[in-house]
């Protein structure tokens, strides 16, 4: 197996980005594989590490369909709605609370 190269942070050479910086420019990986790495030195930890991928293998982002649009809505929407009540909080509800912070304070006092 092939070892990926490694950068430190900030100094990849160009022609490489991370997953957003791609998304940012209208790309996407598109199925290749990993192309390098960068790694940001920590005190008594390890180092961050983000994965680069090579730019001109990068294909552009699939546009948004209608159906896809209305599935990511539905999607957001049942975040949005509350267990409890069955309320559009307007919010998604934090999964630690589980339910609106509307019945939260409710149910706790």
């Amino acid at each position: 197996m092939a070892t990926l190269p490694v950068f430190r942070w900030r100094l990849a050479p160009d022609g490489y980005a991370t997953r957003r910086q791609l998304r940012a420019l209208g790309l996407r990986p598109g199925g290749q594989d990993v192309a390098a790495q960068l790694e940001r030195p920590r005190r008594r930890r390890e180092p961050l590490v983000a994965y680069l991928y090579r730019i001109d293998h990068a294909v552009p982002v699939r546009p948004m369909t209608p159906a896809r649009r209305a599935a990511l809505a539905k999607a957001m929407l049942a975040r949005r709605t509350c267990p409890n009540c069955r309320r559009d909080a307007g919010y998604c509800i934090p999964r630690s609370l589980g339910m609106c912070v509307t019945c939260t304070d409710t149910t706790h006092h």
